[in-house]
């Protein structure tokens, strides 16, 4: 109540009351994390900076955007029932599963693993296109459209959560990319932005003008299956995003206010936290009496900037104590001698990433073996270089000396390159020879490369042959050929720009297990190893 004195008679105030208009503004904030890919060793440092950004900026809600599934021992051991309880006692207040989360579906009992993740699950599970009514294994944890009230791993489309005395709707969306790089099975994946739309409706109808998309998109991924920056623009009502599936580093927060035809529309934020458990991130959304957003702030905050919280230490160590156990599990194979990683570095004469080496070729050979079980029409494996970090020492092989050679957890992908790329793709692979390069691709069996280090960059590739029908045959620019590699490579890295280019044009898809998982199986199926050094990459400089 505000009073003003005028001059008016002796004696005569005036009183006025405060227009509604200037009623303080809402506030929220959010905390996300996505894409931890069994990182569970994360999650100490991860609650402490929780702890200590909720000290800093007050309750908010805590939002995982997917694929905690896939990527280390953690998960090959406790299949996400480890990184849930985490979660649990981190208070997570939604989670929409990413298309890591299909990966287990057997075709005879469908998603086990999954299952039993959201029924440990102390918060609701969101996907609005995404319908687990035809899998027999969800059926006791299906809820209904939206609600108010979510139960403990139940399957909604969307949820009305309070927050500061303000009802939030927040609903989910997964990327229909699962369909073709995972296996949803019995789950079917619906249009993303009809699904948008419905939900926004709903919410409306609701009087709820508060509304987070909590997603499984990726910020900027292939527009053919969807993005968060195409549902900002296409899809009014929305007024934060929290994303995944990307692994991308957004800060501060992206603001989307304008549409698809440029013009201005509600501001939409969009944050995501990069990857692995890496940053947890931190979002402050401020609205107008109307839900319309007025401003935004965001940062990630770093995990290794924190000390692991006592608590969460004490529950990761018996997981950890079975990891090691796992690591240091002998996978049946023996070595007679060590298979070298030869690095200049280290004062060796070739390295594996300038020259062909018998552990390259044992890879790219249990890399081609994993992708013909796929696609049988896969005519080579590369191998990038810089991936391959140590070598395998003599004497019975473990689970943790695979894992050292190839650390990163990087995974099986397929992808359809002319021999047009496949020529731009050795050019830049062979671009620093002799000198090294992380580029430097390793390569199966059955291919032949010819090239001349003394050319100039781009063009040294004197010959590049696979095997068909028995014979060595030269690639054919104008054809289309299946290649496997691992996703790092695939998506661009080690400056794999002709990669890069197909994958961004959806010409790579992500088919099988990890790296090191893939060795250890052709190591067993082998048996007897004896890898070496055959002529599969030649230099003709100087002869």
């Amino acid at each position: 109540m505000l009073v003003s004195r005028t001059a008016l008679p002796a004696g005569v105030v005036l009183l006025a009351l405060a227009p509604a208009a200037l009623a303080a503004p809402f506030t929220l904030t959010i905390y996300h994390t996505n894409d931890l890919h069994g990182r569970t060793d994360q999650y100490p440092q991860l609650v402490s900076a929780l702890e200590q950004a909720r000290s800093e900026y007050g309750e908010g809600l805590l939002l995982d955007a997917g694929d905690i599934f896939s990527g280390t021992l953690y998960f090959n051991a406790f299949k996400g029932l480890d990184a849930v309880e985490f979660m649990n006692a981190m208070g997570v207040d939604a989670f929409v599963p990413g298309n890591h989360e299909f990966d287990l579906n057997a075709p005879e009992n469908g998603h086990q693993a999954l299952a039993a993740l959201f029924e440990a699950a102390e918060f609701p599970i969101l996907g609005a296109n995404l319908d687990f009514t035809g899998a027999p294994e969800f059926s006791e944890l299906l809820g209904e459209s939206i609600s108010a009230e979510p139960q403990p791993g139940h399957l909604y489309d969307g949820v009305i959560l309070e927050q500061g005395g303000e009802r939030i709707g927040v609903f989910g969306l997964s990327t229909q990319s699962s369909e073709s790089v995972s296996s949803p099975g019995n789950v079917t994946i619906g249009d993303y932005r009809a699904a948008a739309e419905a939900m926004v409706e709903a919410f409306e109808t609701q009087g709820v003008n508060k509304v987070v998309a909590l997603t499984h998109l990726g910020f900027d991924s292939d527009p053919a299956v969807g993005n968060d920056r195409l549902l900002a623009q296409h899809v009014e009502g929305i007024d934060v995003i929290i994303g995944g599936h990307s692994h991308t580093r957004l800060e501060p927060p992206v603001t989307v206010a304008e549409n698809d035809r440029g013009e201005a529309k509600a501001p939409t934020v969009i944050g995501q936290a990069n990857e692995y458990g890496q940053y947890l991130g931190v979002m402050q959304v401020t609205f107008d009496d109307d839900g319309v957003v007025t401003d935004s702030s965001g940062e990630l905050l770093a995990a290794e900037d924190f000390e692991p919280d006592p608590d969460a230490d004490a529950m990761l160590a018996p997981y950890t104590a079975q990891i090691e156990e796992l690591r240091d599990a002998e996978v049946g194979v023996t070595l007679d001698e060590t298979l070298p990683n030869p690095r200049h570095g280290n004062g060796d004469e070739q390295s594996v990433r300038a020259n062909e080496t018998a552990l390259g070729n044992l890879i790219a050979d249990g890399q081609l073996a994993a992708a013909r079980r796929v696609n049988p029409e896969t005519v080579l494996a590369l191998q990038n270089g810089g991936g391959v970090r140590e070598p395998i020492p003599q004497g019975p092989v473990t689970v943790g000396e695979l894992i050292a050679v190839q650390p990163f957890g990087n995974r099986l992908t397929l992808m359809d390159l002319t021999g047009a790329e496949l020529l731009d793709t050795f050019e830049i692979a062979l671009a620093g020879a002799p000198e090294e390069s992380g580029a430097f691709l390793q390569i199966s069996q059955g291919t032949e490369v010819v090239y001349d280090s003394s050319e100039p960059a781009g063009e040294r590739v004197v010959s590049l042959k696979v095997t068909e029908n028995g014979a060595l045959t030269d690639i054919d620019p104008a054809r289309t050929y299946v290649v496997a590699t691992n996703n790092f490579t695939a998506a661009g890295g080690d400056s794999h720009t002709a990669l890069e280019g197909a994958h961004e044009d959806d010409r790579s898809h992500i088919v099988g297990n990890t790296d090191w998982e893939m060795l250890r199986d052709y190591l067993v199926e082998q048996g007897e190893i004896a890898p070496r050094v055959e002529g599969r990459i030649v230099d003709v400089a100087g002869e």
